[in-house]
This record gives C-alpha cells, structure tokens and sequence, in this order.
C-alpha cells in the first residue's frame, strides 16, 4: 500500500525508517519532511494542518494510509476530517480523534478525565485571568516547588515549576493576563508538586484493544544536570532501567488500562498513540500528562526496538485486532542524544552546512530540523539531528552515540554529554 506520514522532524523520520522496512509499504511519502526523510521516502511540501492539500494527495497518489506525527493536526480533527468525508473514510489514520485529541490539547480536559476513571495524578486546580487572585490564594496552600500548566499546547515550554511563591504569583499573572504563551494560557492549571523519577510509557490503541511499546525516559533541559530552559527533548533511554515488572504491573493496572477502558466508556473513538507522561512517587507512578502522539524524541529509542512490522501493526489498528497480534522486542537498550543548534531553545540560527554525517558507523542517524539545500544537508531548526545507538545496556549505547557525535560537525552545535547521569 501507500501509505502518508505527516510531519518534519525525528520522529516522523523514525517512522518513515520503519515503515520503509516493511514488505506491506509501496510508495512512502512523508508531508513536509526534512533531508533525512528524503533518503527513504518522497517528499510532499504540504503543512500537516492543510488538510485540503493532504485530501488531495491522498486521492492522486492512491493512499491508503496516514500516520500523523506530531499534536496539531490531531487538536484541529484530521481523524474526523478523514472520517466525515466519502473519498476519505476507508483510509487507515492513525491518530485520534478531534475528542480524543483533546487530552494533550487540554491540561484541564486530562485532568477531569484522569480523576473521573479514579487514575493516579496530582491534586490540581484551573484558573482564567478572571480569577487570577483565587489562583494566586490557591498557590498560597501549597508547599513549593510550585506547578504551573497552560491549558493549551505550547510545544512542550509551557509548563513552569517555581520555587519561590512571589514569583510563582507573578508568573501566574504574567500567563493569564500577560499572555505569556499566547491563547495556550488563557487558563492555567495550577498542580501540587510530585516528588520523584519520570518515565513515559507509549501504548497503540485501536480504540478496544491495546499493546504496550517500550517505556523510555526523555531529557527536557538543555543544561547539564537537568538545568536551565525546557527544551523540546535533548535525548532519551530506553527500556527505562528502574521500570521492573513489579512497576510495570501497577502502571498496567492503575494507568493503562483504566485510561483505553475510559475511552471506551466515553465513546471517544481512539485509534493511535497515547504517551503517558508518569512520575515515580516512592513505589507509585502517577500521570503528569497525557500526549495523543508519540514523543520526540522518544520515538528515536522506542520504535527502534520494536521488532514487529510496524505497517502490520498499524493495519491491526485499522481493523481493530491489536488483540490478534504478539508484539516482539529488541532486548537490548537503545540511547538517542540530540544535537541542537547553538542559542537553541531561544534564538538560533538557519543553514548551517552539517557535514560528517556519511563517516557515521554503528548508530542510526535520525533528522530532525534538517533540510537539503544545493544537495547539501543544512540546519533547518533547533533540534537538528538524532544519533539513536543499540548495547546490552544504556551506558553503552550513548558511549556509541557520543563516539559517532563527535563525528558531526555544524556551527556552533551543541549536545548533552552526561544523559542517564540520573540512573
């Protein structure tokens, strides 16, 4: 079959390198895609959210799947566009629907879901600009660290942990009335602080039944030792080295299972990702946030290990069968450092020739901000490339990433040195 993947960045390069594997794959085209991508598939410059361009590829090329990437174009309902229209609907789309969607796209709306199907999760209340002083008096019964969420998506930067109560206040007003992270503020989620070690678990649903991928651990800061600004990710490690059975039977228990029984209940069609964002408190894992996509850069580690055909797997989904199928792993641990540009997450520069990316041996090279120009490969974002390495354990394989980073060259790149330093 042909089959579309929307996006441009790591993880959309990741999937396109799965599926490209797959015998079930024909023709792959990835919209917009970057440098990576064009290696393995063919590039469409369509945005993921023009859903009249994407109709009209999907008819002239005949394809018969889409998998969508990243969160916008899940929050503004391409499932139910697909859905609702004659030409479309017998396409496999892998992602949410517009409902569904709206657990990543509202903090508040995961919130109220996650304390209806009684699911683990901080005490938290929302506040809009109307009741900013309310929210201010709430901040004054909790203890810091103090936790504040915009509602909406702000790309991963819009969650503020705080520990002195003034600035707490003040940034609260600077979210609401300020509008900090523009309409993704307009109500902030105020939570009590958790305590602990995160991990993300990734589950493919096919809106009944489920399987459970790889868990992971992502770092979010762009300094060393967990400091200074959030980032969209600098690096994961996968399996999750303190996720044992005995973990992983109680997040199974508590978490997945009550989170696809409560889209069944709710009638909420739902046939794609969910990213649980957890947190280890003591023996216990609790939910920070829903995402209704794969990670990134997540992805880079956990699609990897996946050893089962990942279109066979997407075709389950399509007909409901997830039950029907066995998932098969790489035992083995897999590592991703991310090389960013310099300044990144704030201002940054564009076209920086990257080179050294053929000499690369023993690592799968994933891209992320990336585009060709004059056939040469040049930075196109803040997050640029991916090294994703494989080992007995995760000490070895980011020992593989770092070695064949040091490989690349771009101006003024920079990456993490001390991943897993935490485990």
């Amino acid at each position: 079959m042909n089959i579309l993947v929307l996006g441009s960045g790591g993880r959309e390069h990741t999937f396109a390198y799965k599926i490209a594997e797959s015998p079930l794959c024909n023709t792959l085209f990835v919209a917009p895609g970057n440098a990576g991508t064009a290696n393995i598939a063919i590039n469409v410059p369509i945005a993921v959210t023009d859903f009249i361009a994407i109709k009209e590829l999907v008819i002239k090329e005949k394809i018969e799947m889409v998998v969508v990437g990243p969160e916008d174009p899940l929050v503004q309902g391409i499932s139910d566009f697909f859905a609702s229209d004659a030409q479309l609907k017998h396409i496999v789309v892998i992602g949410p629907s517009k409902e569904g969607a709206k657990l990543e796209g509202s903090k508040e709306y995961a919130k109220e879901f996650l304390i209806r199907h009684n699911i683990p999760t901080a005490a938290y209340q929302s506040f809009t600009a109307a009741t900013v002083n309310e929210g201010k008096q709430f901040l004054e019964t909790l203890k810091a660290p103090y936790v504040l969420k915009a509602d909406g998506l702000a790309a991963g930067k819009g969650v503020l942990i705080l520990q002195n109560l003034e600035e707490a206040k003040s940034e609260l007003e600077n979210m609401l009335t300020n509008k900090k992270f523009g309409t993704a503020s307009e109500k902030v989620v105020i939570e009590e602080f958790l305590d602990g070690i995160e991990l993300s678990v990734f589950v493919l649903t096919d809106g009944k039944n489920y399987v459970t991928l790889p868990t992971a651990k992502d770092y979010k800061r762009i300094g060393e030792g967990d400091t200074g600004l959030n980032t969209g990710g600098m690096g994961a490690i996968s399996p999750v080295p303190f996720a044992d059975e005995a973990l992983m039977t109680k997040i199974e228990k508590q978490i997945i299972k009550p989170t696809v029984d409560g889209l069944v209940k709710e009638k909420i069609d739902y046939k794609g990702f969910i990213f649980i964002g957890l947190i280890k408190v003591g023996d216990d894992p609790k939910v920070i946030e829903y995402n209704v996509r794969m990670g990134d850069p997540e992805t880079e580690v956990v699609l990897p290990r996946v050893k089962t055909d990942l279109v066979k797997l997407f075709t389950h989904v399509g007909s409901q069968s997830l039950n029907t199928i066995e998932l098969e792993l790489d035992s083995r641990s897999a590592t991703t450092v991310m090389v960013v540009s310099g300044g990144y997450p704030e201002a940054y520069e564009k076209d920086k020739e990257i080179k050294g990316l053929d000499t690369i041996s023993d690592s799968i090279v994933f891209h992320a901000g990336t585009k060709l120009n004059n056939k040469k490969v040049v930075t196109n974002g803040g997050r640029v490339i991916a090294v994703t390495s494989f080992d007995e354990d995760f000490r070895m394989a980011l020992k593989k990433s770092y070695h064949n980073i040091e490989k690349l060259h771009f101006d003024k790149m920079y990456y993490r040195k001390d991943l897993g330093f935490d485990l």
